[in-house]
Formats: C-alpha cells, structure tokens, sequence
C-alpha cells in the first residue's frame, strides 16, 4: 500500500479510470455483436442501423482514448467490409 499522499491519490485516480475503460470498451463489443448477429441472421436493414451505432461507439472510445485511433479505423473498415458483403 502506498504511503505517500500523490501515490494515493494516484491509486484511486486509476481505479476510476479503469473502470470507466472496461464500461467503454465493453459498449463497444456488445454493439459489435449486435451487428455481427443480426448481419448472420441475415436482417440486412438492422444491420445497418447496427453498424451506424457500433461506429459511433468506436469513435467514442478513441475520442476519451480508451482504444488507440487507428484499432477504431481498423475496427470500423473491417465492419464496413463485413456489410459490403453482405449488401453485394
């Protein structure tokens, strides 16, 4: 345990942040999922409204810097390919 004042601040300073990330980038699987499922399920117009969300949750993680920027372009293009497919 830490004696010093800052590094315990700094402890609880983390433990906040840590659990803020893990909420977000919880959101960010679950709205890939729903899209991943309903695009297997093949409900095409739920999909893209899915994947309209999913976006906006991946932008939102790498904007408070949960997830790097370019893991939610990748994430996001691979998404975007998904649905192509699926579309053609």
């Amino acid at each position: 345990m830490a004696n010093i004042k800052s590094a315990i601040k700094r402890i609880r300073v983390t433990e906040r942040r840590t659990l803020r990330n893990k909420m977000v980038k919880s959101a960010v699987k679950t709205a890939i999922k729903k899209f991943e499922i309903a695009l297997n399920s093949g409900n095409i117009d739920e999909a893209k409204v899915l994947y309209a969300q999913a976006v906006k949750a991946l932008d939102k993680a790498a904007a408070k810097g949960v997830i790097h920027k370019n893991a939610a372009s990748r994430k996001k293009s691979r998404l975007t390919v998904k649905l192509n497919k699926a579309l053609a």
